[in-house]
């Protein structure tokens, strides 16, 4: 289809291919798109061997968006690959064992910060070291999950993802003039490496189970990826500020 023909895109996330980052990584490319991924330093390596299961290998990045270094040296590295950037998919989120699987309550602050940090304040961040590079339009599309309500385990996750979530509303307001749109894709859960992190992930599989109108499949990316790829495209020229979900409909129905 060429849906993202000559699209120049940067993708985070990608640490096995079980991750949304990747499929998305592969259906960009098959759909036409130039694609860079980023991996935490420590990580490079592993993403290297994973970006040659793409349809094309894939140069990556190290980047910490903690860092303020790797934030400031990004932009140098993208435009020496791409040359500018069309579209970003932001698939980061981390919190410390502490601050999930139960223990809402008893978090310490260090772990929260770590976690809003990471988790919300980095779409901010990576928008804010691409900017320069942006073209007119581009789009940013980060990973969410549904944050309207409280989670069991999800505890301080899902307040860094409703931050998130507000976030990509503000995001979209100060980046529109731009013509940059921002949205967000909330997936029901998925078997990735940062699920399978949360104690008690299980109950979120039984709940999709029960509820969802169209059915889940835990172990299939593609609904999510396919989602992303489509908001990275110019198919949402008007769209900004959105929570697109795709979760089965759970998020649709009660009880």
């Amino acid at each position: 289809m060429d849906l993202l023909k000559d699209k120049r895109l940067v993708v985070t996330g990608v640490l096995t291919e079980s991750s949304i980052a990747f499929a998305v990584a592969r259906i960009a490319q098959e759909e036409g798109a130039r694609v860079v991924l980023t991996s935490m330093p420590r990580t490079v390596r592993l993403t290297q061997r994973i970006a040659k299961r793409l349809p094309s290998e894939a140069t990556v990045l190290p980047l910490d968006v903690g860092s303020t270094g790797d934030l400031a040296a990004l932009p140098a590295l993208v435009e020496g690959e791409l040359g500018g950037v069309d579209g970003v998919l932001h698939a980061i989120g981390f919190a410390p064992a502490g601050a999930i699987g139960g223990n809402f309550l008893t978090a310490p602050w260090e772990d929260v910060a770590t976690a809003v940090h990471i988790s919300t304040y980095s779409l901010v961040s990576l928008a804010m070291s691409l900017r320069p590079l942006l073209s007119t339009p581009a789009s940013i599309v980060g990973l969410d999950f549904d944050a309207t309500v409280a989670w069991p385990a999800y505890d301080w996750m899902g307040v860094a993802k409703a931050g998130l979530e507000s976030a990509s509303r503000y995001l979209a307001k100060e980046l529109g003039p731009d013509g940059v749109r921002v949205n967000l894709v909330a997936a029901g859960p998925l078997r990735t490496t940062a699920a399978r992190a949360i104690d008690g992930f299980d109950g979120f599989e039984e709940v999709w189970a029960g509820r969802a109108p169209l059915g889940w499949d835990v172990r299939d990316t593609e609904p999510a990826a396919k989602a992303c790829a489509a908001l990275l495209s110019d198919w949402f020229p008007a769209t900004t500020g959105e929570i697109v979900h795709v979760d089965g409909g759970v998020h649709a129905v009660g009880a």
